[in-house]
């Protein structure tokens, strides 16, 4: 019997990555760099933001998006160096080094988000 793939894991974080992405990405960027310089809303004192950020539940949410944005690029990345530059030759290399970056992210947002 052979053993079962891991890809559809993979593409389970792709599209949840994805569309995590495409729903919280935009709101974002349309307040911090619309919204505020325009004066549309006030800009959040430092006081206010790191008392935000040290709530657990934003924690958890930055965590989450960090976490699904850096799988969604490595294996987007990944597929675009496979069918793109037609380096399927690589295979092996080149999904470590798509998963294995999208993992140290991960691992470097958990620790920033830790000792925060």
């Amino acid at each position: 019997m052979k053993g079962r793939s891991i890809e559809p894991f993979f593409w389970s974080l792709f599209s949840s990555g994805g569309m995590l992405a495409a729903l919280v990405l935009p709101a974002l960027a349309l307040a911090l760099w619309v919204a505020i310089p325009l004066g549309w809303l006030q800009a959040p004192g430092h006081q206010h933001l790191v008392a935000l950020i040290g709530h657990p539940v934003t924690r958890l949410c930055l965590f989450g998006l960090i976490a699904l944005a850096s799988f969604h690029w490595g294996h987007r990345f990944r597929f675009t160096l496979y069918d793109g530059l037609q380096l399927k030759h690589l295979f092996g290399l080149i999904a470590t080094l798509c998963y294995g970056g999208a993992t140290i992210l991960t691992a470097v947002a958990a620790y920033v988000l830790w000792t925060f």
